[in-house]
């Protein structure tokens, strides 16, 4: 595990979009989980600004680790954010987009989406592999949308799930545990001071870490870096 601690939530999504540079540069193909949430979209912002001209995107496909059960035109649409704030200011090719399609029935849509990784993705003991999954923690430790009331899910057999947000009832459809750490490279973007209890108990692995999602993140590759403002990283010694 690295930490990568800096300043400020922009500061963080700068350092991001140069480390996702580096990554990219060699490959001929690369398969990326996007996350939802405010700091990927500073980093999309970053990415469209200052890389539109410097990555080659048609070399990139992108997936979710997970989005909301609701149409692509909602605001709350984690494939609506990106396009806003990222695919609508560079040149990426429509077949380079894998969305979910939060707007179909729950269940026979994470079934399709499980298939889809099968077929798009190298596969490591039949489990797709991403070259890079982007996470971001909630400020009740869960990631993706594997909730710790859900916990069970992390493990579940199929690539992908319908899990439900504790509080709103929503649906989402979320890749699984295995897929989280099967994963090349995995990413954690992590600001803000609501979130420096849990990131304390996860990275310290204080008692009851394990209750939390975000603690069972741990790729095989061993490829796992918190990129983190002082807010979030503030109770870490």
């Amino acid at each position: 595990m690295e930490l990568k601690i800096f300043n400020d939530k922009q500061e963080v999504a700068e350092q991001f979009s140069a480390y996702f540079e580096n990554l990219v540069k060699d490959k001929v193909e690369f398969h990326v989980a996007l996350s939802g949430g405010s700091t990927p979209k500073i980093v999309f912002d970053i990415l469209a600004e200052n890389f539109a001209d410097k990555i080659d995107w048609s070399k990139i496909h992108f997936y979710w680790g997970d989005e909301r059960c609701v149409p692509p035109t909602d605001d709350q649409s984690n494939y609506k954010m990106t396009v806003e704030h990222l695919f609508s200011k560079i040149d990426v090719p429509q077949e380079n987009i894998h969305r979910v399609f939060g707007e179909n029935d729950p269940n026979p849509e994470a079934m399709r989406y499980a298939n889809l990784l099968e077929i798009n993705l190298n596969r490591v003991e039949g489990i797709p592999q991403f070259d890079l999954v982007i996470l971001g923690m909630g400020d009740d430790g869960h990631t993706a949308s594997i909730f710790p009331h859900e916990i069970d899910l992390w493990e579940a057999a199929d690539h992908c799930v319908v899990a439900t947000h504790p509080e709103s009832g929503q649906k989402r459809v979320s890749i699984t545990g295995k897929v989280i750490n099967t994963a090349k490279e995995v990413a954690f973007l992590v600001t803000g001071k609501s979130k420096a209890e849990k990131v304390q108990t996860i990275i310290g692995q204080s008692e009851g870490f394990k209750y939390y999602p975000a603690a069972l993140v741990n790729p095989v590759s061993g490829n796992l870096s918190w990129f983190m403002d002082r807010e979030a990283a503030s109770l870490l010694s």
